[in-house]
Order: C-alpha cells, then structure tokens, then sequence
C-alpha cells in the first residue's frame, strides 16, 4: 500500500529508515510522480502513525534554538596582556608621586574632571608596588582570558580597557577631587562585570528555565567582596564602579554578540585598543 510520494529520494529513504527501525517493512520504487514509499496494507494504519510522530518530533526540534557551546577561556591573551603589566610595572617601579609616570598618569580625580581624560586610561597600567602588579597580573590573566573567550582577543581587550576607563571616570565623579588612584584592578572588576552582563544576556536569550538570571550578577558582587575589598589602599569604589561599567555593558553585548566576531573584527578591535593605549600615554607625557 501506497504510503508517501516524494520527489527527493533521500526524503523517501529516510522514512522508510525510520520505519525499518520500527520494525516495518517498507519498500521504495521509482515512479512517474516521483519516489512511493510503500509497506504491506496491514502495517499501513501503524507506518502513518509512526511518520506522523516523526515528522512532530523534528518540527518541535526546529523550533527549538539550538543550545549555544559554551565559550572557551582565552589563556593566550590573558597571560600576555599580565605579562605587558609586568614589564611595565618594572619600567615605572612602585608609585611615587615625584616619577613623571605617577604624575601624568594616576587616575587624579580633579584633573580628570578638569579634562584630562586620558588618566582613566593611563591609570589602569601604573601600579602600587609589587604585590598589588602581581595580583592584578594573576587575575587579569583569568577574567580577562575569559572575556576574550566569549568574544575574541580584540573586541574583548578592547570592551575591557573601556569598561576599565569608563570605571575610573565614575570613580572621579564620585570623589570630586582630592582622590588619585592607579592599578589595572578596576579594568579586572570591568571584566568580571562584562562575563556577569553576557551571562544575564546568555540566559535571556535561551530563556533558561534554570537558575533565575540574577545569578551572575550575584557571582559577580561575590567576587567583589572577595578579591576587591581586601589589602592596603584598596579603592573599592574604583572595583564597584570597574564591576557596575562591565555589567551593564556586557548585557547589550551579550545579546548582540551571541559568539565572537570574525577575525578581521577582532584585529580592528584590537589595535583601536592598543592605539588608544598609547595615544593616552603621548598626551600624558607630552
């Protein structure tokens, strides 16, 4: 008995697969109005009921967004941008206000409000003294590989130096004056804010039926608490404002950038990040 016509004949052969794995017995031939897929009159009323199911099956499957593969870290970058740190913080030693590097650099909340911008930039680069370079090396590495997992090498140093500067900018604003700061945590705390955004973003748009999307904002101001409030001359608003930055812009990122962009991106990305590095540098020691 007659069961299907088709004009593909794959589509023929993988009915007649599903319903040999049913163990039915259909037959496929060749005629004028394309591929019959037959089986026996009496499995007839069965092989209907079992293509019907299987064609449900794969238009639910189709409806349904394809879960996205987790993003891998990026150790490469995050170890090279630490290592950058390093090497700098060798070059300039330990903060003293009376090192041209200290005084046209650190994050000076006054002259940052009198208009040189390029401190919220320079700052994220000096830093106190060994251990604050060694800590913020260490964990740059880790959060910052891991942003740079999700969105590429480029895009992600590039997104993490201005959620950094975005946070020293705040920063300023909050203390009005008579505050100056240096140190690549709060571009660390920006990171973590961007991998807590896009996690929000990540479970909007899957529609997670898990756990509630506050989640990572929580994980975030966990790793606050823990890594940002601790030790000598900590700015922790500096941290909140690096974390607060990250996450509200990693949540429009998230959605617009479910996987990394393709490498000619990242390159652009990239070198705007590096050249405003240095650009920011010339116009401090100018």
């Amino acid at each position: 008995m007659t069961l299907l016509v088709t004009r593909q004949r794959k589509h023929a052969d993988e009915w007649a697969l599903v319903l040999t794995s049913d163990g039915l017995s259909p037959s496929v031939r060749r005629e004028l109005e394309g591929f019959v897929l037959s089986v026996p009159i009496y499995e007839a009323e069965r092989a209907a009921d079992v293509i019907s199911a299987y064609e449900r099956e794969n238009r639910e499957h189709a409806s349904r967004p394809e879960p996205e593969t987790p993003a891998r870290g990026d150790p490469v970058t995050g170890l090279t941008v630490s290592a950058a740190l390093l090497l700098f913080f060798w070059l300039t030693g330990p903060r003293n206000p009376a090192v041209t590097w200290f005084d046209r650099g650190s994050a000076d909340a006054e002259q940052i409000l009198s208009g040189e911008l390029w401190r919220t930039v320079t700052a994220l680069t000096l830093h106190a003294d060994l251990g604050h370079a060694l800590a913020n090396a260490l964990f740059g590495a880790l959060f910052l590989g891991a942003v740079c997992g999700a969105l590429g090498a480029g895009v992600g140093c590039a997104l993490v130096l201005l959620s950094g500067a975005g946070g020293n900018l705040l920063n300023a604003f909050f203390h009005g004056s008579h505050h100056a700061s240096v140190g690549a945590s709060t571009a660390v705390f920006a990171a973590v804010g961007l991998l807590s955004g896009m996690a929000v973003a990540r479970r909007r748009r899957q529609q997670s039926t898990g756990r509630p999307w506050w989640v990572p904002v929580g994980a975030g101001l966990a790793l606050l608490a823990m890594l940002g409030t601790t030790g000598e001359r900590v700015d922790l608003w500096a941290h909140l404002f690096g974390l607060l930055v990250g996450g509200v812009l990693g949540i429009p990122v998230g959605f617009a950038l479910p996987r990394p962009p393709r490498p000619l991106v990242q390159w652009i990305f990239g070198s705007i990040a590096f050249a405003t590095l240095l650009y920011c540098w010339g116009l401090a020691l100018d």
